[in-house]
């Protein structure tokens, strides 16, 4: 099969080109611009384009597949010119679809926590030899790509975002999937330039929910008023598994988790990662794993990439990144860290980097989230509200919207660093928040602080 990519080089897309090309296929693709790691990437196998830039030309009637992504806009040469010749163009979702319809699909939804319950699953898996395909939002340690099809594998575990399909399909992506197996984590209203009510979020998870296979299982966290009710309404012929936060100690900075054996130490810390970790556990069970095995498997998971990663530690210091970006998330992460360290001061820096965090009526949605934090740091870049067309935003509405006299606020990331290297963070629990990096930061430098 002759598969091509139109924008190549996005971190899922990339990753399903890879995954595509190690199954047999024969894959091209283009775009105007490609970073690493998918730079390179692409390139160890021979999959970079040659340059930059669309080419409608290379659209032709030896295509099997058009592959879409995101970054492409409707008025894409590549796009109209497949579209012209009426070639067949699948967004990533529908593709991924098409790869899975003859195995067990199960995908793993919710605003927060989906990467870190997708990782969970395939720690535990891996680590009981079971062979599985997967899409996965991050890279893992111990796994070579995010995405990986097989023609064999019986199960497929797919990572399910609501943002939307593609620039020609406007469908949330994880209505697309069909699951016979699904996990919701919880629902906390985020992408409001693509859904600008709170309604019109939930009705997506409704739509999820309604989209399982009859007789499916969803398992879902009953903790979440809002999706217990989602969930629990709906009238569809599945099966509902509720989960919550399991019993638990934190002794010297470490959880131990209560099981049938005892109390085990864990790895990872905090309600939301002991929610993740109850969740994954019910949907490895519906894929055979027992739960003996199961806790054996998850005492060594350290945490998927770039959520609640500790970077740095020593005897007085632990420094964590994170993606949390959303109200919720940052509320999460910044009360899990001060619970866990609760005798070190707590230094919680977040980055304004997204769409909907840097919307003037949406600010207002972080009232609360950085209280834990002792001493709490927000950075944002003019310039980024800039190119998202968006209103500007003040120093003035940002402290008032977080609900914080003492809130810290940088525009400028060399006075934002001056700020971080000027601590004095002895004692101290550091998390740096962000889907970005505050306009450039080193993360290798930051460890050099401990």
């Amino acid at each position: 099969m002759k598969i091509h990519f139109i924008a190549i080089g996005g971190s899922a897309m990339h990753n399903l080109a890879i995954a595509l090309h190690n199954k047999g296929y024969q894959v091209t693709g283009s775009d105007d611009t490609i970073h690493d790691p998918s730079k390179s990437r692409l390139e160890k196998r021979g999959l970079l384009p040659k340059e930059f830039g669309w080419f409608p030309e290379k659209i032709t009637q030896h295509l099997d597949v058009i592959i879409l992504g995101m970054h492409a806009k409707k008025d894409n040469p590549e796009l109209l010119q497949a579209q012209e010749m009426g070639l067949k163009i699948y967004s990533y979702p529908e593709f991924l679809y098409e790869q899975s319809k003859d195995k067990t699909r199960v995908v793993i939804g919710g605003s927060h926590g989906k990467t870190t319950i997708t990782s969970m699953i395939l720690h535990v898996l891996a680590y009981n030899d079971r062979e599985v395909d997967y899409m996965v939002g991050a890279q893992l340690e111990g796994f070579e790509t995010m995405v990986h099809l097989t023609k064999e594998n019986e199960f497929i575990v797919l990572e399910g975002d609501e943002y939307l399909s593609s620039p020609i399909d406007r469908r949330p992506k994880f209505h697309l999937y069909k699951p016979n197996i699904a996990l919701l984590s919880g629902i906390a209203w985020d992408h409001i330039n693509v859904f600008p009510t709170f309604d019109g979020y939930i009705e997506q998870f409704r739509i999820f929910t309604d989209s399982l296979t009859n007789g499916g299982i969803m398992v879902y966290n009953e903790e979440d008023t809002i999706l217990k009710e989602v969930v629990e309404s709906s009238e569809h012929t599945i099966k509902k598994y509720a989960y919550s936060t399991p019993s638990h100690i934190i002794d010297n900075g470490i959880t131990f988790i209560d099981t049938p054996d005892g109390q085990m130490p864990l790895e990872i810390f905090g309600d939301h990662n002991l929610q993740n970790l109850a969740g994954a556990k019910w949907i490895c069970q519906h894929m055979g794993i027992d739960e003996e095995d199961f806790y054996e498997a998850i005492a060594s998971f350290k945490g998927a990439s770039k959520r609640l990663e500790k970077i740095a530690e020593s005897q007085e210091t632990v420094i964590f990144k994170d993606f949390a970006h959303s109200p919720s998330k940052v509320k999460a992460t910044t009360e899990a860290v001060k619970r866990q360290y609760p005798q070190r001061d707590l230094i919680a820096c977040l980055e304004l980097h997204t769409y909907s965090s840097l919307n003037t009526e949406f600010l207002q949605e972080y009232k609360g989230a950085l209280n834990k934090a002792d001493k709490a740091v927000v950075f944002y870049s003019p310039h980024a509200v800039k190119i998202k067309q968006l209103e500007e935003v003040s120093k003035e509405q940002i402290g008032k919207a977080f609900g914080r006299d003492d809130l810290i606020i940088y525009t400028n990331p060399e006075e934002f660093k001056t700020f971080l290297f000027s601590q004095n963070i002895e004692k101290t629990a550091v998390v740096l928040m962000s889907s970005g990096n505050y306009g450039g930061l080193d993360f290798e430098e930051v460890k050099r602080l401990v």
